[in-house]
C-alpha cells in the first residue's frame, strides 16, 4: 500500500475543535540567553504537529516546559484544558500519565529484560493491575511493534531499530492520549527510519493518540507531519504543512527543505 493510502484515515481523525495542548506567548529564558520569546502552538486531538528547529534552538526546552519540568517566566500551556505552569506536582503526575514521551537515546534501562523495561511504567504509576494484565499489556505491545520474541532479551541484545521499537512499545503501555517525540528517528538508517515513521502513524491509528514530533529527518517530517512548526528566534517563525512551506521563499523557512 502506498504511504499516502495509510495516511488518509489517520488524517481523518484529526478534531478541528477540540485543542489536547494550546501554547500562549510563551517566554523562556536561562539568564540572558532567551530561548522562547512569545512561542505560540496548538495541537488538535488525533493530529501530528512537528516542530523543526536547529540544534539549540529551543525544542528540547519546549518539550520540558509542556511536561512541567521546566517552568517559563510568561505564557499558558494548556494541556487537557490545564494550565501547566499553575499546576502542582501531584495534579502534574495526574498529567504525565496521560502523556507519553519517547526519548531521542530511547532511555532503556541496560539491567532490565525488555519485558522489565515496559513493565516498569506501570510499577513507576502504581496501577491497579494484576500479573495477568501487566502481562497482557506487555505482549499486546510488543506484537504492536513486531517483537513479542524479545520479552526476555536485554536491550544490548538488539539492534538500534528493534530498541527504538522496544522504546515506542514501553511509551504506549499507559496508552496515552499525546505522545512527544524527541527525534525518533536519529541514528538509524533511512530504510529503518521510514519503517519506525509508518510504525508511528499506524500505532497513533489504532490507539487515537495526538502528537508533537521534533526530527530533523525530512523523510520523516513530510510523512508523519500533518502541520509543521519552525521554530527560530524562540518564536514560530512559521507555520504550515509540508508542501506549504517548501513553497516559501525565505532563506530562513527554505534551508530546512533544500
Amino acid at each position: 500500500m502506498d504511504i499516502k493510502e495509510k495516511i488518509a484515515p489517520i488524517k481523518s481523525m484529526i478534531n478541528e475543535n477540540e485543542k489536547v495542548i494550546q501554547i500562549n506567548n510563551l517566554y523562556k529564558s536561562f539568564g540572558e540567553n532567551h530561548v522562547l520569546k512569545d512561542f505560540n502552538l496548538y495541537l488538535q486531538k488525533g493530529e501530528n504537529v512537528v516542530v523543526l528547529g536547529k540544534s539549540g534552538s529551543g525544542k528540547s526546552v519546549l518539550i520540558k516546559c509542556i511536561i512541567g519540568l521546566l517552568k517559563p517566566e510568561k505564557g499558558n500551556i494548556y494541556v487537557f484544558g490545564k494550565n501547566i505552569p499553575d499546576l502542582n506536582n501531584i495534579e502534574l503526575d495526574k498529567i504525565r500519565v496521560r502523556i507519553g514521551f519517547l526519548f531521542q537515546s530511547n532511555a532503556l534501562y541496560d539491567s532490565m529484560t525488555v519485558r522489565e523495561n515496559l513493565e516498569f511504567p506501570l510499577r513507576r504509576h502504581r496501577l491497579n493491575l494484576n500479573k495477568s494484565d501487566v502481562d497482557d499489556l506487555v505482549t499486546e505491545m510488543l506484537e504492536n511493534v513486531g517483537l513479542a520474541h524479545t520479552i526476555e532479551m536485554m536491550p544490548v541484545e538488539l539492534s538500534g531499530g528493534m530498541r527504538k521499537r522496544i522504546a515506542l512499545a514501553r511509551t504506549l503501555i499507559l496508552k496515552p492520549e499525546i505522545i512527544l517525540y524527541d527525534e525518533p528517528t536519529t541514528g538509524l538508517d533511512p530504510i529503518t527510519g521510514k519503517e519506525i515513521t509508518e510504525l508511528m502513524l499506524e500505532l497513533q491509528k489504532k490507539y487515537q493518540t495526538s502528537s508533537i514530533v521534533i526530527s530533523h529527518d525530512m523523510n520523516c517530517v513530510e510523512i508523519i507531519a500533518d502541520r509543521i512548526v519552525l521554530l527560530i528566534n524562540g518564536k514560530a517563525y512559521a507555520k504550515g504543512t509540508f508542501d506549504e512551506l517548501k513553497k516559501i521563499n525565505d532563506p530562513l523557512v527554505s534551508s530546512f527543505f533544500e
